[in-house]
């Protein structure tokens, strides 16, 4: 089943935007001759990643602005688990299978580290923990997060641009009936098995962003807010100084691809979190959470009857197969929202 298209009625005074704003949209068949190039995800996480590689396939002028609210210090070294996937995917390394990691991985550094008595709940393997030691040299030696991220991306032959959010240090944290946890501890520690009373962002009041994000933003042809959780990967990129601001003035092509698919997460916590956070658990529910923020939700055929209610909402609405078994189903899903309905 292809995707179908339904427009927004216009309207104006959309929430998020400033007063007296007014949407006006129509519907675009993009075609070769004016097809948008430069196009900028706000990613994090597996879904991030994925959707970044068929962007890139897809053959755009590609900026992935990154989530490092997720980054964490573990023996000595600085690990940045959302940009490591975004770069191990675009470079063609990521596993699969499993999500994170690189394909093909050996062990020997960590059984050697657990027989010395470390703890290693944090799986690491050999040629990514080359990463992190290269990292955390260049860290140490002053280079910020985002010089260091482009040193590794180059090295690994990624042709897209891969931006940390910020070079600042943002921590999420994890409020559970156990208390408190630092966000790989409950992520990875303890397997996301506690319920989640709340969420605390560590440092993002302070958090500038790197250089070239806002310009990655406010310069995009298309902007599109990946299949992420909403509040994990997401929200710790927007609640960077400026970020949200710049998504709220652009004149790029706002999309947002919902994580939800039939009323669950395919995968991770995103659904309870939702629950507990007084959302609803559907692409209704992410719809309500990026309303002013973005023109166009993009819904799996799974949620086809939801579409009159996002439209609703002032967005126009897309229903495809978001689900991105592949690179030819991740590349169909790009192509698809890159040829929706754009901004008049």
């Amino acid at each position: 089943m292809g995707p179908s298209w339904h427009g927004a009625a216009p309207r104006a005074g959309a929430p998020g935007l400033p007063e007296g704003t007014e949407l006006r949209r129509r519907l675009v068949v993009v075609t070769a001759e004016h097809r948008t190039d430069r196009v900028t995800v706000l990613a994090g996480g597996v879904g991030g990643a994925r959707l970044a590689h068929g962007l890139d396939l897809a053959g755009t002028d590609l900026t992935v602005v990154v989530n490092v609210a997720d980054d964490v210090e573990l023996h000595g070294l600085w690990i940045s688990p959302d940009l490591d996937t975004v770069t191990y995917t675009l470079a063609g390394l990521a596993d699969e299978e499993r999500g994170w990691g690189v394909v093909g991985e050996t062990y020997a550094a960590l059984e050697a580290m657990g027989r010395l008595g470390e703890d290693t709940w944090f799986t690491l393997g050999d040629r990514d923990l080359a990463t992190h030691v290269v990292r955390t040299a260049r860290l140490r030696a002053g280079a910020p997060l985002s010089d260091v991220t482009a040193q590794l991306t180059s090295a690994l032959g990624v042709r897209a641009r891969v931006l940390p959010v910020s070079d600042d240090r943002v921590a999420t944290l994890v409020d559970t009936p156990a208390g408190r946890l630092g966000f790989q501890e409950y992520f990875v520690g303890r397997r996301h098995a506690d319920d989640v009373l709340g969420l605390a962002y560590d440092g993002i009041d302070a958090a500038r962003p790197a250089p070239g994000v806002l310009d990655a933003v406010t310069g995009a042809d298309v902007v599109v807010v990946a299949p992420s959780n909403p509040f994990l990967s997401v929200e710790p990129v927007l609640g960077v100084a400026g970020v949200r601001e710049a998504l709220v003035g652009t004149s790029a092509r706002r999309v947002a691809v919902s994580p939800i698919v039939g009323g669950r997460a395919l995968k991770g916590p995103a659904a309870q979190i939702l629950t507990t956070l007084g959302h609803e658990v559907s692409a209704l529910g992410v719809a309500r959470l990026y309303a002013g923020l973005v023109d166009l939700m993009v819904i799996d055929d799974h949620d086809a009857h939801l579409a009159d209610a996002v439209r609703a909402l002032g967005m126009d609405v897309v229903v495809t197969d978001t689900v991105m078994g592949g690179a030819a189903g991740r590349e169909r899903l790009a192509r698809t929202l890159l040829s929706g309905p754009a901004r008049g």
